[in-house]
């Protein structure tokens, strides 16, 4: 018996055997991973790499011959003091994710997922994806050996498409929006028998995006932050991350819990848990065409939505969205105050979190903790269109130095 105990239902409890399954046969509700933890404690991961493999003990692999790793993980906390400064601040921090070998959070899920393929002896790995999922399980197919087959609706930026075929995947480029593609990968995943991340093995990768609890409990010195601004386009990271630390303090690393708060962050024009949370419904109504720059959250269906809902009231939670505008100028303001040139996702988590503490939502010494998921070089396309084009000059320094003040 390894250190997985079962697979069980979210909804009706039903429990399986941990095996290449992903919906319940009863209910049709998702399956999450349930663990016979090993003892720990916080010595356990100290003089450890410094990937979220450092946990190994909390996840999903029972050998760790099987892991797959490109070295994600254990990116920066960043004590934001310029921003925070700027937003009326003391305690701010911010998880940046866009330093991953793929340069965003996917590394994690992806990474675990694919190891898991790796463990139940698949033949081939794929996924659905706005752009960074592609990136992310592509080089970790490319690591392990695996086919790739990425679905991605065809108006991704093309850094993303550029970067995922580098790695050598089929890149499959849908006509339709992310839900078409999704509902391609799925069909074809289950009839191919391919490791699909996000939808037959979506048990296993959603456990990669938990390390992200895992870690800033750790870079916190195992606190727990009062306030989480988290972005959201399916909703499993968020999801996630709470489950992250509430296993945390399940083998008694950290405590308190309850008293944190979740703030989902969604861009307006694909924001259907915001319109649920401010309507106070217990359902998300899908946006049937998203239309935001935040493309890598333009998911109009998200699968884990009624779940964030249910996070949200469960830690004394909000949901904000931003508009375009917003979302630039927090990239702008993020990069010029702490040097993170995140893309549009980012500037999602950061413009919340402005209104957030406009709203008196977060108090100035609240330990706040803002993920930045995705790096700015993926989407420099949306923000050429709002920086000043560099004046072309002669190689003449008496005309340049009139420039330089």
């Amino acid at each position: 018996m390894g250190k997985i105990k079962f697979l069980q239902c979210r909804e009706c409890k039903k429990e399986y055997a941990p095996t290449f399954k992903y919906i319940c046969e009863e209910c049709f509700g998702p399956l999450d991973v349930c663990y016979d933890f090993p003892s720990v404690n916080k010595n356990t991961f100290s003089n450890r790499e410094h990937t979220y493999w450092r946990y190994h003990e909390l996840l999903p692999i029972e050998s760790k011959s099987n892991i797959v790793s490109i070295g994600a993980g254990m990116t920066p906390l960043i004590k934001a003091e310029k921003l925070g400064k700027a937003l009326g601040l003391n305690n701010l921090y911010v998880k940046n994710d866009s330093v991953n070998p793929t340069f965003s959070f996917k590394d994690r899920p992806a990474g675990v997922a694919v190891s898991k393929a790796k463990e139940f002896g698949l033949s081939a790995v794929g996924c659905a994806s706005t752009g960074n999922l592609a990136s992310a399980t592509a080089a970790h197919a490319a690591k392990g050996d695996f086919p790739c087959y990425i679905f991605a609706p065809s108006d991704i930026e093309h850094a993303k498409i550029t970067q995922a075929l580098s790695y050598g995947a089929n890149f499959i480029s849908v006509d339709g929006t992310y839900d078409d593609a999704n509902r391609i990968a799925a069909q074809i995943g289950d009839s191919k028998g391919i490791g699909i991340v996000n939808i037959n093995m979506r048990s296993y990768y959603v456990e990669g995006s938990k390390t992200l609890a895992y870690e800033v409990a750790e870079q916190l010195e195992w606190k727990v932050p009062d306030q989480l601004i988290v972005p959201v386009g399916s909703g499993a990271m968020l999801n996630a991350i709470c489950k992250g630390f509430e296993e945390l303090e399940h083998v008694s690393l950290i405590n308190q819990v309850s008293n944190m708060h979740m703030i989902a962050a969604q861009p307006h024009g694909c924001a259907p848990i915001v319109d649920a949370f401010k309507k106070n419904l217990s359902e998300v109504t899908p946006v049937e065409i998203p239309d935001t720059i935040a493309k890598s959250l333009a998911i109009g269906d998200p699968g884990d939505g009624q779940y964030v809902l249910r996070r949200l009231k469960q830690y004394n939670g909000f949901a904000e969205e931003s508009n375009n505008k917003e979302i630039l100028d927090a990239i702008l303001l993020l990069a010029k105050t702490e040097g993170i040139f995140t893309e549009p996702a980012g500037g999602v988590s950061i413009a919340v979190l402005k209104k957030m503490v406009d709203e008196g939502k977060i108090d100035k010494n609240d330990l706040t903790v803002c993920y930045v998921t995705g790096n700015g070089l993926k989407t420099t396309e949306v923000m050429m269109e709002v920086l000043k084009k560099p004046q072309v000059m002669q190689a003449d320094v008496s005309k340049i130095l009139a420039l330089v003040k």
